[in-house]
């Protein structure tokens, strides 16, 4: 069984029909990446899958639970995680109470500072920079605060949303391998990614969508390869 499987989604924004009948599963541990040009309706995947948004049709089922019609909140206490575009940290708040908040669902404390311990291991610069106002990082280390935010619901499935918009190539590398480490500690990741050859080269599978369809599916090495994508996405 997939741990998260997205059946005929279909999903309006008043009469604009934006996700036309989308399926696709993620495998428990695969690094799954979800790539297509701006406007696709990537976000609004995962906006629907974290019950930001209500789907007009189709089903989403988290570890054979159907969570469609679930609150967004509740939806975190199941295990999932969501990484929003463009980072949305509280700037007024400093970067150790924003990591505090993504424990919000959580009560055990000692649980809690171990999660805290490892995200400061993960992420040196938020220890450094922890009673220090969010809204003053950097773009990269709000980044990094808002994945290390999400990693403090101790998620079973983290889903990020254009994680490397914006950053420098130095940072962007460091962002896919923090997002490899992730995964590698046992996090399942469910990826949108503008940056389509990054995200093809670290994930497992990938669905490319088209104006709400999904156009192609496969192995991501195969599809790195392939070149109607390296004509589409990759600039070749």
């Amino acid at each position: 069984m997939a741990m998260l499987e997205v059946k005929d989604l279909q999903v309006y924004y008043g009469m604009i029909h934006a996700i036309k009948g989308v399926s696709f599963h993620v495998n428990e541990g695969e690094i799954i990446a979800l790539i297509g040009a701006n406007g696709a309706g990537k976000t609004t995947i995962l906006h629907t899958i974290t019950g930001l948004l209500t789907p007009k049709g189709g089903q989403v089922m988290f570890e054979g639970k159907d969570i469609t019609k679930t609150p967004a909140h509740k939806i975190v206490e199941l295990g999932m995680a969501h990484v929003p575009e463009g980072r949305r940290v509280f700037a007024q708040l400093s970067v150790y109470q924003n990591l505090k908040m993504g424990a919000y669902t959580r009560s055990d404390k000692n649980e809690i500072e171990e999660s805290l311990e490892m995200v400061y291991k993960r992420f040196p610069r938020l220890e450094e920079r922890k009673n220090q106002m969010a809204g003053t990082l950097s773009g990269g280390e709000q980044q990094m605060l808002a994945m290390g935010r999400a990693l403090m619901s101790k998620p079973r499935i983290i889903l990020m949303d254009e994680p490397s918009m914006g950053l420098s190539p130095i940072l962007v590398n460091e962002i896919f391998d923090i997002i490899q480490s992730v995964s590698a500690s046992g996090t399942t990741v469910l990826l949108v990614e503008q940056n389509a050859k990054k995200a093809l080269a670290i994930a497992d599978r990938a669905y490319v969508l088209e104006t709400g369809k999904i156009s192609l599916d496969g192995n991501a090495k195969d599809l790195l390869n392939d070149d109607s994508i390296k004509k589409a996405y990759l600039g070749e």
